[in-house]
């Protein structure tokens, strides 16, 4: 069983909320900016996922990145539908630790059902394990990939103020599917940053704050040594790149967590008030491209809002049912939603908000179509230039 939120310190959320509004921050735009931010991310690094740096390099030359997966078009992967899934969860719940890990659990079942292409191995055995029976609290694996760091940036904008709750949902996110050490404290990392984010504008953001904050959830040690690496090469004014080549990601970003969460820090911090730039400096890492860049975009959307993306990358995804439109209104909801307060049953409080629709058959005839663009990408990367 997941353990209960035993404390809150209704202070500290004041004073935060009190922060945010004086600093005039729109709430509803910080959740558009960093689910958004992510899907955008998620769309614009798909197509190099798994293309070493040099190649990625030859493919793009000196031209400026835009959308790849099909006839100039995107499409949003895994990283996308499982923030949306983690949204759609805070809804159902109220932040509450139980009723989170039910609707989570539940939404990650049937999401495997519809034959999401590019699953990842780890994600793959635990949601299986979840199909036959195993209790959530139990039905992770022994893995250290990055795919919890998928879901972590909604939670941190959502109820970072309130650490005690945010930590209990980044585990359950968590342990649901990856039960490494290196997972839980990178994905509890992401989501601090993300709220450091969605309470800061570009120009306020205290880094050292930041990163203090997130070296005091870790004490993994290659995580704690990765975090000091991007603080020493955000002080000296460091490229990614430079980062990247520290940690030894010479060939491209792993979807080892001790390296995708770095690296998409360092991209953030580096390019915070440029998304554009921002995404560009990890697609051009090659490697894990398509989480990295979707970790990237939910950290600067989250910084800036939904009008940082760039309306190119925007309005060139045509994914459906989970639409760019679906996805707005999915934050807006969610914005608009509030924790069920610590200490009370949540059948005396006010009922969480209802999840945004989905049309089910939608789902299966897009991953159908998706799993066949996929193949067709794939097939081309046969072809020059290498």
């Amino acid at each position: 069983m997941i353990a209960p939120v035993k404390s809150f310190d209704v202070r500290q959320m004041l004073k935060a909320s009190a922060a945010v509004a004086r600093a005039g921050i729109d709430r509803r735009d910080r959740l558009r900016g960093a689910m958004l931010g992510g899907a955008v991310g998620d769309a614009i690094g798909l197509p190099f996922e798994g293309v070493s740096r040099r190649r990625v390099r030859r493919m793009l030359g000196d031209g400026p990145l835009h959308h790849r997966l099909v006839l100039g078009w995107g499409m949003f992967s895994d990283d996308t539908e499982h923030a949306c899934m983690t949204a759609q969860a805070l809804l159902a719940s109220g932040g509450d630790g139980q009723a989170f890990t039910r609707s989570l659990a539940r939404r990650l079942r049937w999401w495997l059902l519809g034959v999401p292409a590019g699953v990842g191995w780890g994600t793959l055995r635990a949601i299986t394990r979840l199909w036959v029976g195993f209790n959530p609290a139990r039905s992770g694996v022994s893995s250290s990939g990055n795919g919890p760091a998928m879901r972590a940036p909604v939670l941190g904008v959502w109820a970072g103020p309130d650490r005690a709750r945010l930590k209990v949902l980044v585990r359950v996110s968590t342990w649901m599917t990856h039960v490494d050490t290196a997972a839980l404290q990178g994905a509890m990392v992401t989501a601090i940053a993300a709220h450091h984010a969605a309470t800061h504008t570009a120009a306020d953001l205290d880094v050292e704050a930041m990163l203090d904050d997130c070296a005091d959830a870790v004490d993994f040690p290659e995580l704690r040594a990765a975090l000091e690496h991007v603080r020493e090469h955000v002080r000296r004014g460091d490229s990614v790149e430079q980062l990247a080549d520290t940690l030894g990601l010479n060939d491209g970003v792993t979807g080892y967590m001790v390296h995708t969460v770095p690296v998409a820090l360092m991209a953030w911090l580096t390019h915070r008030g440029d998304y554009r730039a921002a995404i560009e400096s990890v697609v051009r890492l090659g490697g894990d491209t398509d989480t990295v860049a979707a970790i990237t975009g939910s950290l600067v959307g989250a910084l800036n809002g939904e009008n940082c993306i760039p309306s190119d990358w925007l309005h060139g995804v045509i994914d459906t049912p989970r639409s760019v439109g679906w996805i707005r209104r999915l934050a807006d909801r969610l914005a608009d939603s509030h924790p069920t307060p610590t200490g009370v049953d949540r059948d005396a409080s006010e009922p969480p908000a209802k999840p945004l629709r989905l049309f089910v058959p939608g789902v299966l005839m897009r991953n159908a179509l998706f799993a066949g663009i996929v193949l067709a990408h794939g097939l081309r990367r046969l072809l020059p230039p290498y």
